[in-house]
């Protein structure tokens, strides 16, 4: 996906005849202060990604307390490009301290943030709308009606679940199909060769419902970009966003403050990915970024990879990435380097006791349709 004479490859989404970039523009950067791109950054990095053929930009109600939102729509304004973008947002994300109906999954905070989203935004629909986070409490019944509401209503066009169980999802989507609801179109779930918990149930799931899957974090906040290295007594330095997330600059006040998804960086097992993913990509002559975000974006299941950016110099080496394929010797090299570790009970679908269900013989599952090219 560059600015050359090739014509641009999309995908469709989920169900859905909406036509989505393979590498989705995520605009969590855009906004003032610490790590995020101000203004004239994410102009520069908007124009850019929809010149080199991007069209997927997802933003979310609570990224830089809406200033992501309010910065997309004024671009949009002055490019003209709405109706040729697929525009997502999110709710979830309490937007007021102390009251539990400004935030969560329920329709009373579904409906007040989407509204809100509209007005930041500049525009009368978005063309998918996500469930931020699952909150463990509404019933998928009531988020799914809510989102047929809002699609029959004409203010969104396709619906998805983000950060969701896969029993949730699989639950959420039976529901909408069964009551005749707009069924979810896609699901957004962390996935890199430092993450790939999503392909024990989520990626066989959505691939049996018909749900794309749009994957975050694919350079695993950076660690997979090389961005961070093993100081003294294996304290992680260096100068990524999980070190601007710290209030003194440091990565330790950053993962103190709670996030899960920084917790769980700079394990053994993760630096050794880290490790791998610099030797493959020295070997194939592109950066560790571009070896990552290539991983995860050319993976079975994967529709569409968010990709984010603070300047115009990253985004262009991001993109970058979807002009090549990591060669068959350097893949093997990373799957045996990120594989997960077998779980209960998904080593009973391995050989041996798949041999002793079978009697000893082998039974292969018919092939799926292809989609004919005539």
């Amino acid at each position: 996906m560059t600015v050359d004479d090739a014509p641009a490859r999309y995908r469709l989404l989920g169900g859905t005849g909406l036509r989505v970039s393979p590498l989705a523009l995520g605009t969590m950067t855009f906004g003032d202060g610490g790590w995020r791109a101000g203004a004239g950054p994410a102009r520069s990095i908007f124009k850019h990604y929809v010149e080199a053929g991007g069209n997927f930009i997802d933003t979310a109600d609570a990224y830089g307390a809406g200033a992501s939102e309010e910065l997309l729509g004024t671009f949009m304004k002055e490019a003209g490009t709405r109706d040729r973008l697929v525009v997502a947002t999110k709710f979830s994300v309490a937007r007021t301290a102390g009251d539990p109906n400004s935030g969560g999954n329920g329709r009373k905070n579904m409906l007040a943030s989407l509204e809100a989203s509209l007005r930041r935004l500049q525009t009368d629909y978005v063309d998918l709308y996500w469930m931020h986070m699952w909150d463990a409490v509404t019933p998928a019944e009531e988020v799914m009606a809510t989102f047929d509401a809002l699609v029959r209503a004409g203010k969104v066009r396709a619906v998805g679940l983000s950060n969701v169980p896969a029993w949730y999802a699989a639950k959420a989507q039976l529901t909408a199909r069964s009551a005749g609801w707009e069924p979810a179109a896609a699901l957004q779930l962390e996935y890199s060769l430092a993450e790939r918990s999503i392909e024990r149930e989520h990626l066989p799931a959505a691939a049996d419902l018909g749900i794309g899957v749009i994957a975050w974090s694919p350079l695993a906040n950076g660690m997979l970009a090389g961005k961070y290295t093993r100081g003294r007594d294996a304290q992680p330095q260096g100068r990524g966003r999980l070190a601007a997330m710290g209030n003194d600059g440091t990565i330790d006040r950053a993962r103190r403050a709670g996030n899960p998804t920084f917790a769980k960086l700079f394990t053994d097992k993760s630096w050794h990915i880290a490790d791998v993913v610099a030797q493959v990509a020295k070997e194939a002559g592109r950066s560790p970024a571009q070896v990552a975000l290539s991983w995860v974006a050319r993976r079975p299941g994967i529709t569409s990879t968010l990709t984010g950016a603070t300047s115009l110099e990253q985004l262009e080496e991001n993109l970058r990435a979807m002009e090549f394929e990591i060669p068959p010797e350097l893949a093997v090299r990373l799957e045996e380097a990120s594989r997960a570790e077998p779980a209960y009970p998904y080593y009973l679908s391995g050989p041996a006791a798949q041999s002793m269900i079978n009697a000893g013989t082998v039974v292969q599952a018919p092939p799926q349709p292809q989609p004919s090219s005539g």
